[in-house]
Formats: C-alpha cells, structure tokens, sequence
C-alpha cells in the first residue's frame, strides 16, 4: 500500500457518494497516480464495512475481469473482487430501475452457492467444486462510477468491482454434474441476440475464477464461508443497457434468466 489511513477514507467517502447519488466520478490514480491495487482492496474493505455498519447482510462475493474478452475491453490484464450485499439483489423478471445507476451494464454469469467454507492460500477447482451446494445462471448488472467508463485496475478495485446488481434464475444444478468449463451462453436484448461464449472463457474454468478469489481473500485476511453466493464473472463483454430494454440470458444446462430496465 502507498496510501495512508486518511487518503483512504476520503477516497472511499468519494466512491461511496458516487456510488449512492449516481454520479460519475474522475477515476482515482488521477489524483493518486502511484496508487497500487492494494490501496484499492483497502478502499474495498472500507467501503464494506460502512455497508455492514448500516446493517446491510453480506450475501457473498464476485469475482472481476475473469474473461479475456472483458479484460481485453477495460484494458487490464488481472482478475479482481468485490462484495456483493442483500441490497444488490434482484429478483428474476423484476423491473431495474436505471435511475440510480451511471453507465449500467449486463453479462451473464455462473452463479456458485456454497455449502463449506473455503480458505487460501492454495485453493484449487476440485476444492471449489466440493465445497459447492449448486450452481445457478445469473446476470450480474454492473456499474462503473467513472466518467467515460475509464478505469484502471486500482481504481475499478476501489469501486468493488463495478458491482451494482445482480439476478439469478433458471435451474440449479450439481456442480459436479455439469461440464462447468463448457457451457454455452447466449445474451438476448430487446430480443435481438447481443452477446454469446462460453463459459470456459472465465479463467478457463468458472470453478478456477472462485478459487481464485478465495487466494485473493486469503491475502486480504478473509475466508469464504458457506452459504457464501458467489458470482464466477463474465463470460462475455458487457453489455450497456437503458429504460426499456429488455434482457434475457440463455445457459446450456442451466436454463434462463430475464429482467427488465425502467
């Protein structure tokens, strides 16, 4: 870390307003350009202890950046993570409001539901995989706060990934039964096909991208619980969204998940 415990604060009062009031904001190294993705986590970790402290619940974690397309469209080459929170959370064929968002985005996901706790630093797919009760499609609707949707990898950190909301549908399944490393995808909007891949296009392997984070975690002093939902990260670029629009994704195996933006 190069930044100290004041520059900390104030760099998550700044995020913490943007992400509230949706606004966008000048990315963060602008002002602190020797700042290092820990001083992003530490941000992070700051940030989430305010929503704990405002009595929001803790439902899991998601992991960032985890396909080649979406690092190659933000311009970075290293995963992340973030939190998310009940707040996040949307129920499927529910109506977003987009009101509240910046530059909303969706991509599909691989949704991991735990049922064992899972700590690092050495976590492995097979562990992952184990330790995992269900596996679920889901949309996660990120939403950078800086302006131009510009970022880098400290800053991005710092705003928790992008994390904004998610939805998850269709049908669980066993990880073990399911050719995680296999799945093809396809996003629909307005019911004209927008985005498609597959699902080995996160780190080559969903269950990899989730002990990935658990690593990351181990480093940050924390564990996954059970009962821990975590989202695995895009399979695909993301996609901008507005009022109107109209999104489903369609999982091999999985089933689908639709909502809508207003």
């Amino acid at each position: 870390m190069t930044l100290d415990r004041e520059a900390v604060v104030r760099l998550c009062e700044r995020v913490e307003g943007a992400q509230r009031r949706a606004h966008a904001i000048p990315k963060l190294t602008d002002e602190y350009p020797g700042m290092t993705v820990g001083d992003g986590y530490a941000v992070q970790m700051e940030l989430r202890r305010r929503w704990l402290e405002r009595g929001v619940r803790q439902v899991g974690w998601k992991c960032g950046l985890t396909s080649r397309a979406k690092m190659k469209q933000m311009g970075v080459d290293v995963p992340s993570i973030g939190f998310l929170m009940f707040d996040m959370f949307r129920s499927e064929g529910e109506a977003i409001a987009t009101a509240d968002l910046v530059h909303p985005r969706v991509e599909c996901e691989v949704a991991f539901m735990t049922k064992a706790e899972l700590c690092g630093p050495h976590c492995t797919r097979e562990e992952v995989i184990e330790a995992t009760d269900f596996v679920i499609p889901a949309v996660e609707i990120i939403d950078s706060r800086f302006s131009g949707f510009k970022f880098d990898l400290p800053s991005v950190v710092a705003d928790n990934g992008s994390s904004a909301r998610f939805v998850a549908g269709g049908r669980p399944r066993i990880a073990g039964e399911v050719d995680l490393g296999n799945l093809g995808v396809v996003l629909e909007k307005n019911g004209e096909q927008v985005a498609m891949g597959s699902s080995g296009a996160v780190l080559g392997h969903p269950a990899d991208a989730v002990a990935m984070l658990v690593n990351i975690l181990h480093e940050l002093g924390e564990t996954l619980p059970a009962g821990s939902f975590v989202m695995s990260g895009g399979i695909t670029e993301a996609v901008a969204v507005k009022a109107g629009d109209s999104v489903i994704a369609r999982f091999q195996e999985l089933g689908g998940v639709g909502m809508r933006f207003v």
